[in-house]
């Protein structure tokens, strides 16, 4: 099984007729996501290769039935995109935009959750199901069916690390990348809650980085909640002291956020923390196999 998304997802793409909204939406379906169609204001009654155009989020979502919609529009218009879904009733947003105002996501984090809308991002890779759905940028070939959850903060270590798994034979069910930024709409707990949940779930890989503390928390909620096995990666762990990482999450402030305390707060948790990322797989299928 897997987790938000599967084959029965029906996405629309906010901004389809923009530059990474339309070469984004062709990759998807290549990849077997259905597709049913796209807004963008004013280019109602077109297409974009086969996929037709709507003016808004509520006439596509009449017209189509769609469940789940991502965003790829610029900065300044990503937080009303979400709204406009949001006041749609889609159930799923998908935020891709990066740069968006933090002050801007505070407002739009608590009115998804008043609405109950799941949002994922901003600042993300999106997530996937193998085999079933894609929604976002993930690159579908290096993953495979499988058993086990992937939750991350970084794209680009999420993709190695569904490299290592895949060559080593260990499928995903469904990996989410959340976002780097400070304030995202779903976090670890969330989706820690839903693998929990989830029976096409063997095992949990968490993948963090320095800054916040989003992983203590996690840590906090595995060791009380989680019975499935979960292995940690953190990234920046050699960041020279007073550089900033490319997140605008990882900021390590009044001595919270370090690497140190994460990894302290993964293993008293029971939860074994990687060095390298290829180490993954290995110490999974130990816990696994116990």
């Amino acid at each position: 099984m897997s987790i938000l998304v599967n084959d029965q997802t029906r996405v629309l793409v906010q901004g389809i007729t923009g530059r990474d909204g339309s070469f984004h939406a062709k990759s998807m379906r290549a990849d077997g996501t259905n597709i049913v169609g796209g807004v963008t204001p004013g280019k109602g009654g077109t297409d974009v290769e086969g996929m037709p155009v709507y003016n808004s989020v509520k006439e596509c979502m009449d017209a189509t039935d769609a469940n789940c919609a991502v965003i790829f529009v610029p900065a300044k218009f990503a937080m009303a995109a979400v709204r406009e879904s949001t006041d749609a009733g889609m159930p799923l947003v998908i935020c891709i935009t990066e740069g968006v105002p933090v002050n801007e996501m505070i407002d739009m984090y608590a009115y998804t959750r008043e609405k109950g809308v799941t949002l994922i991002g901003p600042n993300c890779p999106g997530l996937i199901s193998p085999g079933q759905c894609k929604v976002g940028i993930m690159p579908a070939k290096i993953h495979q069916e499988g058993n086990i959850g992937v939750i991350s903060r970084s794209g680009t270590l999420t993709y190695e690390v569904v490299y290592s798994l895949s060559c080593a034979n260990m499928g995903q069910s469904t990996c989410v990348g959340i976002g780097g930024d400070p304030i995202v709409g779903t976090g670890y707990i969330d989706l820690l809650e839903r693998f929990e949940a989830d029976p096409g779930t063997d095992g949990v890989v968490l993948i963090g980085e320095i800054g916040g503390d989003e992983e203590e928390n996690a840590a906090a909620y595995i060791a009380k909640h989680m019975k499935k096995p979960v292995v940690a990666f953190i990234c920046g762990r050699t960041a020279p002291p007073g550089k900033r990482m490319g997140h605008a999450g990882a900021i390590i402030s009044g001595g919270k956020g370090t690497p140190e305390a994460k990894i302290a707060a993964f293993n008293a948790a029971g939860v074994d923390v990687a060095d390298l990322p290829d180490e993954i797989p290995g110490m999974l299928q130990s816990k696994l196999n116990n």
